[in-house]
């Protein structure tokens, strides 16, 4: 059963403050990785921030601005949320960094008793594009707020992220989105993202308390991907895990596959490997399956605002006219608030109308990530993972018309979809 927030003794009755952190010797690094079970590609492990013992695979709800939209922090931790990402560039403008170092750090500034993590504001060159400029220097950005123009560095990144004080912290990188065709525009940004991850190490401030994670690069092309790798691992100690990065922004499912594939086998295997921006509930299956650890996305709340709830099957659209008369739960296997008190004919009346549905669906969608991931721990654990993956495809994919990417990404894994 998950705990009751209001009951629960781990849950504060007051305001979080670092008084309330676990003592941590500062002599000792603010990570630690420990695989408990590979099942082929795939591990399961714990992995101990300060703030929290975090077992993966994990998916991490995206709370941009320091909260995830239409959730407080209790509902978060009754949905068995470990850690919650946030935006630093979004956070840097507002409320700023200053603000957030002043109650404490991101964890009391949210009121957030768990870990966190801090991306490095690089991936709004992609989505705020016409907004940035890019030189060695930095990223140039013209604030959407009010105009203004703010130059972001990776001194100036991780400056920022040392003072909202996430367990995890990004490298700033040179990010291009997966479709750009401009190969030199690729090759300029992978070497860039290896010069601009010395400038982060030496930047780093509080290395005894927050971990930085450097960023693979290289488009979709594996021998950028391979020049980025041995840069970062050339790093040593200096990064204690690894995200994937430059994907999930347009590129075919074949060639998102073909690189989680390509680089998760090739970075160590006893640092944390995060694919940055997946959130689809069978990305998540197959990166896993890939080898990959930690997954993060807007999706599943943002789905969950127009009306869309996750089911093992797939999607259910509540909107849907189907639903009228349907009293059942949205999942009978869930045990989250949303599934035990409400029904599909009452979310039905008031999906994308009134914003509790927001809250209610948001409340289920995470909640179905976080059961999926600890399932899929629990099956590498007991080395059946293979059938797990199988099974859960199936149930996506009844008719077995399993699309080519599955199936390649499948292989790779050398899982047999052959039931």
């Amino acid at each position: 059963s998950m705990p009751d927030p209001h009951g629960d003794p781990s849950w504060p009755q007051r305001k979080i403050t670092n008084a309330d952190a676990p003592p941590h010797d500062e002599r000792t690094p603010p990570l630690s990785f420990e695989v408990l079970a590979v099942d082929g590609r795939a591990r399961a492990s714990v992995l101990a921030l300060a703030h929290h013992d975090c077992r993966t695979p994990m998916f991490m709800p995206v709370g941009t601005q320091g909260s995830v939209k239409g959730l407080t922090s209790a509902q978060l931790l009754d949905i068995e949320c470990q850690v919650v990402l946030g935006n630093t560039y979004h956070l840097g403008n507002r409320p700023g960094a200053d603000v957030v170092a002043q109650a404490g750090g991101l964890r009391c500034f949210m009121n957030w008793p768990r870990a966190t993590l801090t991306d490095s504001g690089g991936f709004q060159m992609v989505s705020l594009l016409d907004l940035a400029d890019i030189t060695e220097e930095g990223v140039t950005f013209q604030s959407p707020t009010d105009g203004s123009q703010m130059l972001l560095t990776p001194e100036k990144s991780i400056e920022i992220q040392n003072d909202i004080g996430a367990d995890i912290i990004m490298a700033l990188d040179d990010v291009v989105s997966s479709v750009t065709a401009d190969r030199a525009r690729f090759e300029e940004a992978t070497h860039r993202t290896t010069r601009w991850i010395d400038r982060c190490i030496a930047a780093h401030k509080r290395p005894h308390a927050q971990s930085l994670f450097g960023i693979v690069q290289g488009g979709l092309d594996l021998d950028l991907r391979d020049v980025s790798l041995k840069g970062l691992l050339a790093r040593g100690d200096n990064l204690p895990g690894f995200a994937i990065g430059g994907l999930a922004g347009g590129e075919s499912k074949e060639d998102f596959v073909r690189i989680v594939a390509h680089c998760a086998v090739r970075l160590p295997e006893n640092k944390p490997r995060y694919i940055m921006g997946v959130g689809y509930p069978l990305d998540l299956v197959v990166c896993t399956a890939l080898g990959a650890d930690m997954y993060d996305c807007v999706y599943p709340s943002r789905t969950a605002r127009f009306g869309t709830a996750l089911v093992p099957e797939g999607m259910l659209r509540l909107k849907s006219h189907s639903n009228e008369n349907d009293h059942r739960p949205i999942e009978a296997e869930c045990d989250c608030l949303t599934c035990k008190h409400y029904t599909r004919a009452q979310l039905h009346k008031i999906a994308t109308k009134e914003p509790r549905a927001a809250n209610l669906l948001t409340i289920h969608n995470l909640r179905y990530q976080m059961r999926l991931c600890s399932a899929m721990h629990t099956a590498i654990i007991e080395q059946r993972f293979g059938t797990f993956a199988r099974d859960f495809i199936y149930k996506q994919f009844p008719s077995g018309d399993i699309p080519l990417w599955v199936r390649q990404a499948m292989e790779y894994a050398e899982i047999d979809l052959i039931r």
